[in-house]
C-alpha cells in the first residue's frame, strides 16, 4: 500500500521558502515550540510538535543532518548488544522503534540486512554458542516488538557455501559456516533527516537552516541568519535543545562525554560485492563487533569504534590513526586477503552525545536518552541513538508541553509515514528506476520525470556515478539544499570519497547556477 504523509508541494524546502519563513518570523509570528538542532532528533521533535498542532520552528546553524546524524553506521538495530549488559528496557525500545521505521515511518529508506558472523577457528564453540544465544534473544526482541518475519527473518545457521556467497572474501580455511541474523539498514541516514524535516514542514513547521540560535533561554532566543548576518529576536513559549554533542553550548548546565565512532569507506570490490554485514567479534568482548556492510554508491563501510573524545567539539570529527588500525586489525583475520590503508577510499567519524557518568569507558555508558530541564527553562534531549529518535522526540515534546503549559494533541508519529514512504506491492508498481525508488520512494517518479524532460538532467553527475543531475535539481527545489556541500555531502554521499567529490563538484555548481 502506498502511504504518503503529505503532498510534495507542501513539503518542499528551498531557498524561497526559507526567505519567506524568516520574513514571517521577523514580522512577529507567534511560536509555541522552538527546536534548536537539525539532526535526526531535532527534525523528529519538530515533526512531533507540528503534528500535535503546535506552532513550531526548527533552526539549524548549518544544514540538515550536518552533525552526528550523517555519521552513523546507517543501521536501524534492534538493541541486541544491550542485552549483554542486562539493559532489557532499551533493547526492547530499540526493537519497537526499528519496527515502526520499517513498517510505517520510512519503509522506502530501511531494508532488512543479513548479519553474518563467520565461524572461523578464532571463534570457539563457547563463543559461537554465546553469539547464537544472542541472536535467539534478538528473535525474541523482534517478536516482542511485533515485527513479522516477512520483514525481518528469524536467525539461523548458515552453511559454509552460503557464508562465502554472502561475503565472498571471507577466509575459507577452517570456515565452519556462519551464524545469520537480520537487522534494519538505512539507505542513508541524512536522507531520513531530510524526510523528517520535510514532513514537519508539510504539517506547518518552519524549517530554517543556516540559522543560528544565540542568547537562548527557555522562552527567548536571538536568531542569526548566517547567510546575511541579520538577526531577529523570537519569544517561543518553550525551547527544545536538540543539538546533540553541542547541547552544552546551548545549556551550560549539561555535562557531556562524547564518544567517537569511526568508519572506513572501501570500494564494494574490496569485499567481493558482499550482500551481508560481515560481522567479526572484537577480541575480549562479548557485546562488541566490527562489521563491514554494503552501502550506497557501490561502497562498503567498515566500523565501528567507541573512543573517548574529550575537548572542543569540531564541526567534522576526524578518525584517529589508532582507530583505523583497530578496524583493519579486527576485520583482517576474517578475510582471505588482508586489507591495507591503500584500499581505503575515505573515512568518517561521528560523536555520540553521551551524558557524563562515573564509568571508565564510553563503551560502558548507557545509550538511554535523557530529557533535562535547564535552570533557564530550556528542555534538552541528549543521549540515545538514531534508531530511537522518534521516542526521544516524543519524550522531549511531552516534556516541553508540560514545562511550557501548552495545549496540544497526542503524539501521532507512531502511525505517521514520512514524505515518500511506500511499502508492499505498491513499491513494485512505481514507475521509476529501482535506485531512485530506494532513495525517494513515491517521489522517485518526479525525479525520473525531470530527467526525461531534460536530457542534461538524465546524465550522471560524474562519470561512473549512480547519481543523476535530476537528483541535484530535486535536492535544491524540494530538499532544502543551498550550496554544493549540501548536495555532495548530505543529499548524496558522494563527498565521502575525495576523488568522487571533485568529479561531481562541477555538476553541483551547474545545478545551483541553473536553479538559483
Amino acid at each position: 500500500m502506498t502511504t504518503n504523509s503529505a503532498p510534495t508541494t507542501g513539503s518542499a524546502l528551498n531557498a524561497a521558502r526559507r526567505t519567506a519563513d524568516l520574513s514571517r518570523l521577523g514580522d512577529g509570528a507567534e511560536i509555541d515550540v522552538l527546536v534548536i538542532g537539525g539532526g535526526v532528533t531535532g527534525a523528529g521533535a519538530a515533526l512531533d510538535a507540528a503534528t500535535r498542532g503546535l506552532r513550531t520552528v526548527l533552526v539549524e546553524r548549518h544544514d540538515l543532518a550536518f552533525g552526528t546524524s550523517r555519521w552513523s553506521s546507517k543501521l536501524v538495530h534492534g538493541g541486541l548488544r544491550y542485552l549483554a549488559g542486562g539493559r532489557v528496557g532499551i533493547a526492547h525500545e530499540s526493537a519497537v522503534e526499528r519496527g515502526i521505521l520499517m513498517r510505517t515511518t520510512a519503509p522506502h529508506l530501511v531494508r532488512p540486512l543479513p548479519q553474518l558472523v563467520p565461524l572461523l577457528p578464532a571463534i570457539g564453540t563457547a563463543q559461537a554458542a554465546l553469539v547464537r544465544a544472542g541472536f535467539l534473544a534478538g528473535d525474541l526482541l523482534r517478536r516482542g516488538a511485533g515485527t513479522p518475519t516477512a520483514i525481518l527473518p528469524r536467525s539461523r545457521r548458515a552453511a559454509a557455501a552460503e557464508a562465502v556467497r554472502l561475503a565472498p572474501t571471507v577466509r575459507r580455511a577452517g570456515l565452519r559456516g556462519g551464524l545469520l541474523a537480520w537487522d534494519g539498514q538505512l539507505v542513508d541516514d541524512a536522507r531520513l533527516v531530510v524526510a523528517l524535516a520535510r514532513t514537519a514542514a508539510a504539517h506547518g513547521a518552519r524549517v530554517l537552516t543556516r540559522t543560528e540560535a544565540l542568547e537562548v533561554t527557555g522562552n527567548s532566543a536571538t536568531l542569526r541568519d548566517t547567510m546575511t548576518g541579520e538577526t531577529l529576536t523570537v519569544r517561543p513559549r518553550i525551547v527544545v535543545n536538540a543539538t546533540g554533542v553541542w547541547a552544552d553550548q546551548v545549556d551550560p548546565s549539561i555535562h557531556l562525554r562524547p564518544s567517537r565512532g569511526t568508519h572506513l569507506v572501501f570500494p564494494a570490490e574490496a569485499f567481493g560485492n558482499l550482500t551481508a554485514a560481515l560481522t567479526v567479534p572484537v577480541p575480549g568482548s562479548i557485546s562488541r563487533f566490527v562489521f563491514a556492510f554494503p552501502a550506497a554508491h557501490g561502497r562498503v563501510y567498515l566500523g565501528l569504534t567507541d573512543e573517548d573524545a574529550p575537548g572542543p567539539v569540531p564541526d567534522e570529527p576526524k578518525p584517529a590513526d589508532t582507530e583505523i588500525d583497530f578496524l583493519l586489525d579486527t576485520i583482517n583475520p576474517a578475510l582471505r586477503e588482508p586489507l591495507t590503508r591503500d584500499d581505503i577510499l575515505g573515512s568518517y567519524a561521528g560523536l555520540r552525545p553521551l551524558l557524563q557518568t562515573d564509568e571508565n569507558s564510553t563503551a560502558d555508558i548507557s545509550r538511554e536518552h535523557a530529557v533535562l530541564h535547564s535552570p533557564t527553562g530550556i528542555v534538552t534531549i541528549v543521549g540515545g541513538k538514531l534508531t530511537t529518535y522518534r521516542k526521544m522526540a516524543e519524550d522531549a515534546i511531552d516534556a516541553a508541553i508540560a514545562h511550557g503549559g501548552l495545549t496540544a494533541g497526542p503524539c501521532r508519529t507512531k502511525q505517521l509515514p514520512l514524505v515518500g514512504a511506500v511499502s508492499g506491492a505498491a513499491r513494485d508498481h512505481l514507475s521509476a528506476p529501482p535506485v531512485l525508488i530506494e532513495r525517494y520512494g513515491t517521489e522517485a517518479a518526479a525525479v525520473a520525470a525531470a530527467a526525461q524532460r531534460d536530457p542534461a538532467l538524465a546524465e550522471p553527475v560524474a562519470p561512473g556515478s549512480d547519481v543523476l543531475g535530476a537528483e541535484f535539481a530535486f535536492a535544491i527545489t524540494h530538499e532544502g539544499a543551498l550550496d554544493a556541500d549540501d548536495l555532495l555531502d548530505r543529499r548524496t554521499r558522494i563527498g565521502l570519497v575525495a576523488e568522487d567529490r571533485a568529479a561531481a563538484a562541477p555538476a553541483a555548481a551547474a545545478a545551483l547556477a541553473m536553479i538559483t
